[in-house]
């Protein structure tokens, strides 16, 4: 029995290294405890466990047994002695036993937990960069349609000063037409009185000649 607690122990120090520094096998080990866990893996881990704890208490009660014997007898027999250290020796080997074995449920149980963290931990930094990328483009979409809309209003306002231009030279020559269509009325105007001295002229002469001619009847 000796032996098979120090091969387990020895086993049990092997894990425990494993699981504390990186190596291949530790993706294994964890794997495999992961898979010792489930169904009936923690009924059979207990049981084995209990079984262990009681076999220590069986030997630490024979040690205070013997313990006893001495104390009453005021004397050591060396069987006893040789059953003393036989028994405390199994205790503590199963003592180890049972502390390297709560240390490995520990480990892996901290390493789990660590390993969910940073697995949560990349998802909000890949969320955050999503969020930054998602941003990034939004801006860049922004100032793309913000170069856009200053690229129409430079359109807009180069053919509204067109606009302007046009509207101006329209004005500059409805102002020339006016000054134009007032030269020809003034001239209009100016003709119409003459016509209507010429018409008088020829009234009077028409008269003048209508006498004359009367005149040379008589």
């Amino acid at each position: 029995m000796i032996q098979l607690l120090f091969t387990v122990i020895f086993s049990e120090m092997a894990f425990i290294l494993v699981l504390i520094f990186k190596n291949p096998f530790r993706k294994l080990v964890i794997m495999g405890m992961e898979r010792v866990k489930r169904g009936q893996g923690p009924i059979v881990v207990k049981t084995v466990g209990g079984t262990v704890f009681i076999v220590l208490m069986s030997s630490v009660y024979s040690m205070v047994k013997i313990q006893k014997r001495w104390i009453e007898e005021g004397a050591v027999n060396p069987t006893d002695q040789i059953l003393m250290a036989k028994h405390l020796l199994e205790a503590t080997l199963l003592g180890s036993f049972l502390f390297l074995g709560l240390m490995i449920d520990r480990m892996h149980h901290y390493i789990r937990e660590l390993q969910i963290r940073r697995k949560s931990m990349e998802a909000v930094k890949k969320q955050n960069r999503a969020f930054e990328d998602g941003k990034v483009e939004e801006i860049k979409a922004f100032e793309e349609e913000m170069t856009s809309l200053r690229s129409k209003l430079k359109q807009l306002e180069a053919d509204l000063e067109e606009k302007r231009k046009e509207v101006n030279a329209s004005e500059a020559n409805a102002v020339a037409l006016k000054k134009q269509s007032e030269g020809f009325l003034l001239e209009y105007n100016r003709l119409l009185g003459e016509n209507q001295n010429l018409r008088s002229q020829l009234k009077a002469l028409d008269s003048s000649l209508s006498r004359s001619s009367s005149k040379k009847n008589t």
